[in-house]
């Protein structure tokens, strides 16, 4: 993620989306096969979802996204599906550290006005979501210049990686 402006369709999902509507439970099994678990990504929730993803979507959901168990499978395989971030109202704390560790925006704005299949833009230094259908800018507030930094380095590892440290020097 070494750009910080994202263009995509949103994608709506709603609200109370668990990991296990992200990884239905029954595909556990697959956790060593990434590809094919990323096939199944939200297929009870939104049926078709991994054939309609395009590289560069936004998924657009509303309140409490992501809440259940651990799955740091679960921001993969959104990732996997071409999903380049997330936009929601409300986000449990684990899962949003999941996606941020895996190199996944995921950010907290007013999603209420926006419909599957706007066109979208992110402004992520800007902290500026434009939703060019409806003519709107929305804020989301900067990420904290860490977390940024993970982002831009496509995750948690590979900043490690190059930085040997979590100090962002910030």
């Amino acid at each position: 993620m070494a750009d910080s402006v994202f263009k995509g369709n949103a994608i709506t999902i709603g609200d109370d989306v668990s990991t296990d509507d992200i990884i239905p439970g029954r595909f556990a099994h697959l956790r060593s096969n990434l590809p094919e678990l990323a096939t199944h990504t939200l297929e009870d929730r939104l049926p078709g979802f991994y054939e309609r993803a395009q590289p560069g979507d936004i998924l657009v959901g509303g309140r409490n996204f992501g809440l259940g168990s651990s799955r740091e499978h679960a921001p993969v395989v959104i990732r996997m599906a071409g999903i380049s971030a997330i936009l929601v109202r409300s986000v449990a704390r684990i899962f949003y550290r999941n996606a941020i560790n895996q190199g996944l925006a995921v950010l907290i704005c007013d999603t209420s006005g926006i419909t599957d299949g706007d066109e979208l833009e992110i402004r992520l230094n800007d902290g500026i979501v434009v939703n060019h259908r409806a003519g709107e800018e929305l804020s989301c507030g900067r990420m904290p210049p860490l977390m940024s930094n993970i982002l831009a380095a496509g995750g948690l590892i590979p900043y490690i990686k190059e930085h040997g440290t979590l100090d962002s020097g910030t």
